[in-house]
């Protein structure tokens, strides 16, 4: 166990993983607490997030699971009062959750325009709205809002919905971190690239036929280092943004991709 999340709550969203393997969300989780934070594993599969505090806790670390959709303002709510009574306050918020629709927008509905919005933006929306008092009360606080590099370029497939998701994303978050930023509370989004996690199997593997070998031949051919990145770049990325040597750090877009954008124009 590490010492630079000693003492901190963190609160993760997405806690658990779509499939096997590790996702952001439980990569994220597990990290923190192997540095130091007490954790709130939030999801709406409880099952997933029970996995993933059952890593923590068998590590020594101190987790707490709350089945949550994030999408609700009444059960975010809920989550934070739990984080509350079981912390006692809230230091970092990891909002991880998010889902990708393949498609333009002809292909895809408007049900499905609306459930990615939903999911992707007004998520991060309503748990920044119950939990941005509590920072402020405390007069501290990170944000970490796992965003996109298709909230800033086409990755290659359309993906109508997500990539706009994501770009509301970006702009949400800079609009909270200057807003808060003289109350001691920062706000910044982690924009991963191509990612080999469960997400990437259950949603885009489809579109190669369900041929996930040669989705993720063809994913890795496109990244200058060779290969895709995985949930643990991503988590990696979120301890920095959450820990206290990014305190002068706020309202940035931390992209971790490979320098896949360095060659898009």
């Amino acid at each position: 166990m590490g010492d630079r999340l000693k003492d901190k709550v963190a609160i993760v969203t997405g806690a658990g993983s779509i499939g096997p393997g590790w996702g952001n969300g439980k990569a994220t989780a597990v990290l923190f607490a192997r540095k130091g934070a007490k954790v709130v594993t939030s999801d709406i599969n409880p099952q997933a997030a029970e996995e993933t505090a059952g890593i923590i806790r068998g590590e020594g670390g101190d987790a707490s699971v709350f089945e949550a959709d994030v999408t609700s303002s009444d059960q975010v709510a809920a989550l934070v009062e739990h984080t509350l009574a079981t912390y006692g306050r809230i230091d970092i918020l990891q909002n991880n959750v998010g889902i990708i629709e393949i498609g333009g927008p002809v292909e895809i509905t408007e049900d499905g325009w609306d459930k990615v919005i939903d999911v992707n933006v007004k998520s991060m929306f309503l748990t920044c709205k119950h939990v941005l008092p509590h920072m402020e009360a405390q007069g501290s606080g990170a944000i970490v809002n796992v965003s996109s590099i298709a909230s800033m370029r086409y990755v290659g497939y359309p993906s109508v919905s997500y990539n706009a998701s994501k770009g509301a994303i970006n702009q949400f978050t800079q609009n909270v971190a200057v807003q808060y930023a003289a109350r001691g509370i920062r706000a910044n989004c982690v924009c991963p690239g191509l990612m080999n996690t469960p997400m990437i199997h259950a949603s885009v593997t489809g579109g190669y036929n369900d041929d996930a070998e040669a989705m993720v031949a063809e994913r890795d051919a496109i990244c200058p280092m060779g290969h895709m990145g995985d949930a643990w770049d991503v988590a990696n990325a979120s301890l920095f943004l959450a820990s206290d040597e990014a305190k002068y750090i706020t309202g940035h877009m931390l992209v971790v991709d490979g320098g896949i954008t360095c060659k898009m124009n």
